[in-house]
């Protein structure tokens, strides 16, 4: 049996379609622990994402954690889950539309690393489509090798087993792009036009351990790097707005400061009146409407906080799209 996929009954000739890849990280298909125990399991196995040997990893999340962690994630997923699916997904989905909207001429398609749809079948199906240019933006401003480099690895994984390669270009990061700022800055502004405005500003990004940051992992630098141009776009001082790091998982020391400890500190420190953003989540999801949103706003008024404001993700926020739009054909050229 050949180690190569059967290639489409296209001609070489035929394989010269372009096509646009956005990947973010998945969900599980339903907000069941059974829907959800699949979808841990294929996303703790990752390496890039548990960086522990597997013969000692894989007991404990085959043992413990797949034991006792699906339940409690479904639960988190039922309080968020929209009619149409995962916010996630259907985000995504929206994101897809636009993009595909704003480059008629490019074929647009969005798949997930851990989940449906799989990079897998989405390639398979470009490949019979005739692209063979392929453009991947995984959906994360600032490079993490457990999330940017996990998505990248799944799609190089594919293209080992093409038999007629198809080209490839990827966006490995776009944290300090001004169009993605920008974006973010009227979002915000936007938001406390009709809101009104708190104390302070949480930026909260998704955080990663310690020592992977010490092991050379850019990522904490380019959310703090995020952090500053967006704060000078919206005329913030440094005591304006602080930045944390939330989602910690396991023993292991992360990055800090944490979200959820702030949560606890601020009104200590006579805030009482917090907004939260998170920029480093390009759509709304488990993490931000769950973990941010609901579980957020308890433990800062748990903790003497009076006012609470999540301000959503930028979902399919048209200068989003825009920017997203700008991205993509600033890394076609040539290509179009």
């Amino acid at each position: 049996m050949s180690r190569f996929l059967n290639e489409p009954a296209l001609q070489y000739t035929q394989q010269t379609q372009t096509a646009v890849l956005l990947l973010n990280l998945g969900t599980p298909d339903a907000p069941t622990a059974q829907a959800v125990k699949p979808y841990l399991k294929e996303f703790l196995s990752d390496q890039r994402v548990v960086e522990l040997p597997t013969l000692l990893w894989q007991p404990i999340l085959r043992g413990l954690v797949l034991t006792l962690r699906p339940k409690k994630s479904a639960h988190g997923y039922q309080k968020i889950w929209f009619d149409q699916g995962s916010p996630l997904a259907v985000y995504t989905e929206r994101q897809t539309q636009a993009l595909a909207a704003a480059l008629p001429n490019i074929i647009v398609r969005h798949a997930m690393t851990y989940g449906n749809p799989s990079v897998a079948d989405v390639l398979e199906d470009l490949k019979n489509q005739g692209v063979g240019k392929l453009l991947v933006i995984p959906l994360y401003p600032q490079y993490a090798a457990s999330s940017t480099g996990a998505a990248v690895d799944k799609v190089l994984a594919q293209l080992l087993q093409q038999r007629n390669q198809m080209s490839l270009r990827t966006v490995s990061r776009f944290y300090d792009d001004s169009g993605y700022i920008d974006a973010m800055a009227q979002h915000i502004q936007a938001y406390w036009s009709q809101n009104g405005r708190g104390e302070k500003l949480m930026l909260s990004f998704h955080g990663i351990p310690q020592k992977n940051h010490d092991d050379g992992d850019p990522y904490p630098d380019e959310c703090r790097h995020t952090a500053r141009l967006l704060a000078q776009r919206l005329g913030l001082s440094e005591d304006d707005y602080v930045v944390s790091f939330q989602s910690q998982f396991g023993k292991a020391k992360w990055i800090a400061p944490s979200t959820q400890t702030l949560f606890k500190q601020l009104p200590k420190q006579g805030i009482t009146k917090l907004d939260v953003f998170c920029p480093g989540f390009t759509a709304d999801c488990l993490e931000t409407m769950e973990e941010i949103a609901l579980a957020g706003r308890e433990e800062f008024h748990e903790a003497g906080g009076k006012q609470y404001h999540y301000i959503p993700c930028l979902n399919d926020n048209p200068a989003w799209i825009a920017a997203l739009t700008d991205l993509a054909k600033r890394n076609l050229q040539g290509w179009e």
